[in-house]
């Protein structure tokens, strides 16, 4: 009883050592994961001058962006194109907020006037833009939402509409500030009367160049540390992101000679016919069926359906365009290989046809045909009825054609040519159209109807005719069988778990295996040299549990690639491997100065000539605007040192870009003096102003305190 009565006496200072051990517990743990200390941490595509930029508004923008660039964009292109508006948004807001500028109402009426002033949808009776049009359409849109409303026939949100006036607010805003800065740059006379000068001063010169390729670079010796001390003395030139090495084995799902061999036999089976067998019906030869487009498409199940289209020779491929066009009709060539395709061909009918049209038409579209221009409003009937009303008018006056086609057509692409499509060659149109205009003979005018509406077609003209054929072709697409993929799986397999085990290179030259090494991979980057766009790569060769050594097999179009984590190297100055190519010539042409300037004991100029073998040389009327030297190319520090010599002065040993130097001035011309140095003064004012355009986003972005989380939190 007496234990537990000292206890109960002791029961807060109990509790409050448990509750110590718990949160020391807990704090060990966020330490340990550092991320776990803040949920912003997870959340967060990045934070750019203290504003935090949502994950998941991050993801939909890239999204939104993604359907708009369509498929051939890649996820890295598209993330970084928001990535840049958002910071380029966030840099700039930044500057708004301290100058406290910004885009009122009235200020936004105006600047949707200005491309919406043409709109039909906003202009009154008078044709002139009426902003109470606008309020009722906004305002409707807002009632509407999340539906869409109609703008000049495409469908729009409310919230694309607030999206775009935002972008109108944010030009205005950002040009706005781009005046702002530009006004408070000026070219003062001072600047105009310097900048006179640097022009107008002349001098001429004697110099003698000895070039740096008279010391051989192999007397240079460079050590590491010589190009540690270089990087470090010049820090901001090498500072370099986070990076990766890696090396690759790539394994190819190819097709192997027994597999090519297999596409030709099933071939030859179509070109002889085959017998029935336990596991398929007979197969008649090619030669002989009239149904070609249904024996290719489901007997053959070619991998390249029936195109019932004549071709010319030219558009045959081109090792067998003779071969094909010299068949007779029902004669069959192949076996052949066209690119990734085996292929046997046979040649259907053939006939004479143009191979250039020039026609004119006017195109009526009906409710649910492809668009071609202005939205449609008629149904197809009454599209049809138009259309047969039109061409009832034009065969008894054609001139009326131009006159139709201002008014009727819907095909922007021929308006401006009264309709009309110049010389262009079989097989351009879709196939009504191409039918018509081809199978027909000039003058003929009817009604064609095609995905885009009904056309009334006039013939203008035809070229001579000529032969061409309709071919019919069973494809078998080159793919590698289910025994070859098997086995490069197999192969890769083996790789991977030997390579785990042993030495990467030693086991890849045991199997005669290519590996390939790719250096200086960054978090963000999505291309691996020979194998593309591998994001999954890239993450696994940044995760924080990833050691250099590691091995891991990738699944990458047509196969695999087995690949090895070689280096983790951090952000800093470069390495002095990856630095070398840049700095040992720079380092070798210091030494080398200092070697040519030590052997030089004379004085004078021609001296100094004679003794290094050369000649001196003459350059006139350098100036300090254009530091360019005759016969020796640009040399700022050479034309600098001339012009602080009196005339009839030599200098001493100049280490130039291309070689030492020693120069002396023969004449001195200053620039004409003017009375008034204004035109000079505006001229400096627009190089600033022009200088505001092209860097001052730049500079702001690199001031920016950007804290950047895309790779760590892997949003693609």
């Amino acid at each position: 009883m007496a234990v537990l009565n000292k206890i109960r006496q002791r029961s807060l200072f109990l509790i409050i050592i448990i509750a110590l051990a718990l949160f020391s517990f807990v704090l060990a743990d966020l330490f340990r994961n550092s991320d776990a200390l803040s949920a912003r941490s997870q959340s967060t595509v990045a934070t750019i001058n203290g504003k935090d930029i949502d994950r998941d508004e991050f993801i939909q923008k890239v999204e939104n962006m993604q359907r708009r660039m369509g498929p051939n964009a890649t996820n890295t292109q598209v993330m970084n194109n928001v990535w840049n508006q958002e910071v380029r948004t966030a840099v700039f807001e930044t500057q708004y907020d301290k100058l406290e500028i910004s885009i009122e109402k009235d200020q936004m009426r105006d600047l949707l006037k200005g491309p919406l002033s043409s709109n039909p949808e906003f202009l009154n009776e008078a044709g002139l833009f009426d902003e109470n049009k606008l309020n009722e359409f906004i305002a409707n849109l807002k009632a509407i939402a999340p539906k869409p409303g109609f703008l000049g026939g495409q469908p729009l949100t409310y919230n694309d509409w607030v999206n775009y006036e935002q972008q109108l607010a944010n030009n205005a805003l950002q040009q706005n500030y781009f005046n702002l800065v530009k006004a408070g740059l000026v070219g003062t006379l001072a600047e105009g009367e310097l900048e006179h000068q640097l022009e107008g001063n002349k001098v001429d010169i004697k110099f003698v160049q000895i070039p740096y390729s008279k010391v051989a670079d192999s007397s240079i010796a460079v050590t590491k540390s010589d190009i540690e001390a270089y990087i470090k003395a010049h820090k901001n030139e090498f500072e370099v992101e986070a990076s990766r090495d890696i090396k690759y084995v790539e394994f190819k799902e190819t097709a192997t000679i027994e597999d090519e061999n297999a596409f030709k036999a099933t071939l030859n089976n179509f070109k002889s016919g085959s017998a029935a067998t336990a596991r398929q019906d007979a197969i008649a030869p090619f030669s002989t069926v009239e149904n070609n487009e249904e024996y290719i498409n489901l007997t053959a199940e070619s991998d390249l359906k029936f195109d019932d289209r004549f071709v010319f020779k030219s558009s045959l491929p081109a090792q067998i365009a003779d071969s094909i066009y010299n068949l007779n009709n029902g004669e069959t060539y192949g076996p052949y290989r066209d690119g990734d395709f085996f292929k046997l061909t046979k040649l259907i009918e053939t006939k004479q046809v143009a191979d250039s049209a020039k026609v004119r038409h006017i195109l009526i579209p009906f409710i649910g045909s492809q668009s071609s221009g202005a939205p449609a409003t008629q149904t197809e009937e009454q599209a049809k009825t138009t259309a047969d009303s039109l061409l009832t008018i034009l065969k008894r006056d054609k001139s009326k054609f131009p006159e139709f086609v201002k008014e009727f057509s819907s095909d922007q692409g021929s308006v401006a040519n009264e309709g009309r499509y110049d010389w262009h060659p079989y097989g351009t149109m879709v196939t009504e159209f191409n039918d018509f205009e081809f199978n027909g003979k000039v003058g003929d005018i009817d009604v064609v109807k095609t995905v885009f509406g009904f056309h009334i077609v006039e013939i203008e003209g035809l070229t001579d005719k000529k032969k061409a054929v309709k071919v019919g072709t069973i494809a078998r697409k080159i793919e590698p069988s289910e025994n070859t993929i098997n086995a490069v799986f197999r192969d890769a397999s083996n790789f991977e778990i030997a390579a785990a085990k042993g030495d990467f290179e030693e086991v890849a030259k045991s199997s005669n295996y290519a590996v390939r090494p790719v250096n200086g991979v960054k978090a963000l980057d999505e291309s691996i040299p020979g194998i593309g766009n591998q994001r999954p790569i890239v993450r696994w060769a940044f995760e924080e549990d990833a050691e250099v050594g590691d091995v891991k097999r990738f699944t990458i179009s047509g196969g695999y690639a087995i690949a090895q984590l070689v280096a983790k190297n951090k952000e800093g100055l470069m390495a002095v491997e990856d630095a070398s190519a840049t700095v040992l010539p720079k380092i070798r042409k210091e030494r080398k100065a200092e070697i040519i300037k030590g052997q030089v004991a004379a004085n004078i100029i021609e001296d100094v000539a004679t003794a290094e073998n050369t000649t001196v040389r003459t350059a006139l009327a350098v100036n300090m605007k254009n530091p360019t030297i005759s016969g020796a190319g640009k040399e700022p520090l050479v034309v600098g040192a001339a012009f602080a010599l009196e005339e009839g002065e030599t200098s001493k040993l100049i280490a130039g870009e291309k070689g030492v130097y020693m120069v002396q001035v023969t004449k001195k011309t200053p620039a004409v003096e003017l009375d008034n140095y204004q035109s000079f003064a505006n001229r400096v004012e627009i190089q600033k102003s022009s200088v505001v355009n092209s860097k001052l986003y730049d500079a702001l972005k690199e001031a920016a305190d950007i804290e950047d989380n895309r790779a760590k939190l892997q949003i693609q």
